[in-house]
């Protein structure tokens, strides 16, 4: 067939791609500007006139963020705090959807419902409240204060994503596992865990990113204990109100960007299959 004649028949094809390529552009560009000014010398970045390149490279700001004493700490806390989060959110979630999904009981669709309120609430709404409980509770300046409420907002969605997937796992399979004599909890962990784990995946990227991202909390539970602020947080470190440094602010913002793509190249594979399906009857 001439490529030509092809081309011609489908323009609802190519028209899809260049709207898909223009969209991605759109997307990268952001990104694309805060690592140039992350590479930008001083002037450039506050010269009146923004180019979207840079003929001299430098690597100053990035020596002014790693020579801060405290980097290094809030980059193992937004470490600590993510992993926590995604960890402890994504067990909890399968074994919550594990048990919404195969047992009867009652109140069942009144709890389905309460997960999918919880996520129509604003977490500024609930900031405030979340304060007073982490100061009865002695969790303020503490990384427990970011941890707890990041699993909290991560469960509803996740509950409700792996539901589908622990729905989608063929009765007869489990029926099949106890005639041949596992129990429930072999059944759970060496079977129906590894089924679900593209969408375990899949809810753990999300959790990742709202705990690594998180400022509001970090702002608001982290009042007077540097020690425990994240990397958010550093970020305060080059703003200031007379004199920004948006070298600095840059280069901290490309560097807590790498953490998230390292995640995303990780789980990659497992996270297209989770978001698509994987677990089919």
């Amino acid at each position: 067939m001439n490529p030509l004649r092809a081309l011609v028949r489908r323009p609802g094809r190519l028209a899809a791609e260049a709207s898909a390529l223009l969209i991605a552009v759109v997307v990268a560009f952001p990104l694309y500007w805060m690592v140039l000014s992350a590479f930008k010398p001083a002037g450039e970045i506050e010269s009146s006139e923004a180019r979207p390149w840079t003929l001299a490279p430098s690597l100053d700001s990035f020596r002014r963020v790693f020579g801060q004493q405290e980097f290094g700490r809030y980059f193992l806390n937004s470490l600590v705090v993510a992993g926590c989060v995604v960890i402890a959110s994504g067990l909890i979630a399968f074994l919550a959807a594990t048990a919404v999904t195969r047992f009867r009981f009652r109140l069942r669709t009144t709890l389905l419902l309460m997960f999918l309120i919880a996520q129509m609430v604003p977490v500024e709404a609930l900031t405030i409240p979340l304060f007073f409980l982490m100061r009865d509770a002695g969790q303020l300046n503490t990384l427990g204060s970011l941890i707890l409420p990041h699993i909290a907002f991560s469960l509803p969605f996740a509950i409700w994503m792996l539901r589908g997937f622990v729905k989608a796992v063929p009765q007869a399979l489990e029926e099949a596992a106890y005639i041949d004599g596992a129990s429930r909890a072999r059944f759970l962990w060496q079977i129906l865990f590894p089924l679900v784990l593209p969408g375990l995946v899949a809810t753990s990227v999300f959790s990742f990113i709202s705990a690594w991202n998180d400022f509001l909390f970090a702002k608001s539970f982290i009042i007077s204990d540097t020690s425990q602020s994240t990397l958010p947080m550093a970020l305060l470190v080059f703003y200031k109100p007379d004199d920004p440094d948006w070298g600095g602010v840059m280069a901290a913002s490309t560097v807590m960007m790498i953490p998230v793509l390292v995640f995303f190249v990780l789980v990659q594979r497992r996270l297209v299959s989770g978001l698509g399906g994987a677990v089919k009857d």
